[in-house]
């Protein structure tokens, strides 16, 4: 039976929001321009992202929504278009909550593009650690900013400092401070000179989120070891627009490798309040990892197996979550192994992936043979939980 939306809000919890040109420069003194990321143009009118002679990357859109509202080619979109191409909504906080309404969405949880998806690109280009801080701090003060004038329609998930433990924690007592509802890291601050995550060093950071309930994220492409790598999931002779689908797909599959290390690290049980969300991975593929790994921590590491208060598929329920937007054949069948209670619906608006323009109906469509409390769940109640809402 069809859920009545116009009974419930609908929480979409994973969209990005490219990055205005002046974030860092409207924040900045006049003798401090010169030296914060910004945008000028290369030598062929291109405009690029740079910080002094460090290059970030090109000044897109972000996304494959156009201005008149049309999909596009990912490439093109991703790698062809400037910011007068893409739909206003992309980067224009007012515009995205109008689309919002059109659509019925009540609020979207933001994940950001040029920094890196986990804050890992900016993270690894600035060398001078306290400027690399201030960076990262200038960008949340300017999300909070947003979050503010959105009256919390927006959610932005700060972004946490995966270089230190020490300044992960300090920020995130920040972030909870401004009312930030949760935060955004890299699965891999190894790949920063950081501890990796299965190490006790970061108990300071899952102490202090728990008290905090500010749920981590994880999103795909979050590091520099999985977006590295993104380039050759693909064999080399594949079409590119084949070799974007694929990429995609194994970033998708990917986070698996971030919620198995995370269960086996006995993190959870030292924190059993504290929750963890795997963002932009769709569903799928959950039930067969976590009954896979029951399998091999009983084959391959009995002795460390006996060591954790659950089975290692028990910890989902009780601690994780995951986000679906396209998925239909298999939803009701991941519902029955997982639950309800950790899935939550996201629509991806404007990447490549994103469900638009009528995400609700296709969302009811893919949710069609679940019952109502299900889709209750999914659409709205777990977001409105999760995120104190």
């Amino acid at each position: 039976m069809a859920l009545d939306l116009s009974q419930i809000r609908v929480i979409d919890t994973d969209t990005h929001l490219t990055e205005p040109y002046d974030i860092w420069t409207s924040q900045a003194p006049a003798s401090m321009q010169d030296k914060m990321p910004r945008v000028v143009d290369d030598a062929d009118g291109v405009p690029q992202w740079v910080i002094g002679d460090i290059h970030l990357g090109r000044a897109g859109g972000g996304g494959v929504i156009g201005r008149d509202g049309s999909k596009i080619n990912a490439n093109k979109g991703l790698f062809e278009w400037t910011r007068d191409d893409i739909h206003e909504g992309a980067y224009n906080p007012k515009a995205r909550v109008e689309m919002m309404d059109e659509m019925g969405i009540f609020a979207e949880v933001l994940y950001p593009n040029i920094i890196g998806l986990g804050g890992q690109g900016i993270s690894a280009a600035v060398e001078d650690v306290p400027f690399r801080l201030s960076l990262i701090q200038m960008f949340n003060d300017y999300m909070s900013g947003i979050q503010q004038d959105a009256d919390f329609r927006l959610l932005p998930m700060g972004v946490i400092p995966g270089w230190d433990v020490d300044a992960a924690v300090a920020e995130a007592k920040r972030l909870a401070a401004m009312g930030f509802r949760g935060v955004n890291m890299t699965s891999d601050p190894q790949d920063l000179g950081a501890p990796d995550l299965a190490s006790k060093a970061w108990d300071p950071l899952w102490a202090t989120c728990s008290g905090l309930k500010l749920p981590v994220h994880f999103h795909i492409g979050a590091s520099l070891t999985t977006m590295n790598y993104f380039g050759d999931y693909s064999w080399p002779s594949q079409h590119e627009d084949v070799a974007l689908g694929i990429g995609g797909l194994m970033l998708f599959i990917g986070n698996a490798r971030v919620v198995v290390n995370v269960i086996c690290s006995g993190l959870l049980d030292r924190f059993p309040d504290l929750k963890m969300v795997s963002v932009e991975s769709g569903t799928g593929w959950i039930p067969f990892v976590l009954e896979a790994l029951d399998y091999e921590m009983e084959e391959n590491a009995p002795h460390l197996l006996a060591e954790l208060e659950l089975r290692p598929s028990e910890y989902f329920r009780r601690q994780l979550y995951a986000t679906t937007w396209f998925e239909r054949k298999d939803i009701r069948r991941t519902v029955e192994s997982v639950g309800a209670d950790n899935i939550m619906f996201e629509t991806d608006f404007p990447h490549p992936t994103c469900i638009y323009p009528d995400p609700l109906k296709v969302a009811l469509q893919n949710m069609e043979d679940l019952t109502e409390d299900q889709q209750r769940k999914i659409l709205s109640e777990n977001a409105l939980k999760l995120y104190r809402l």
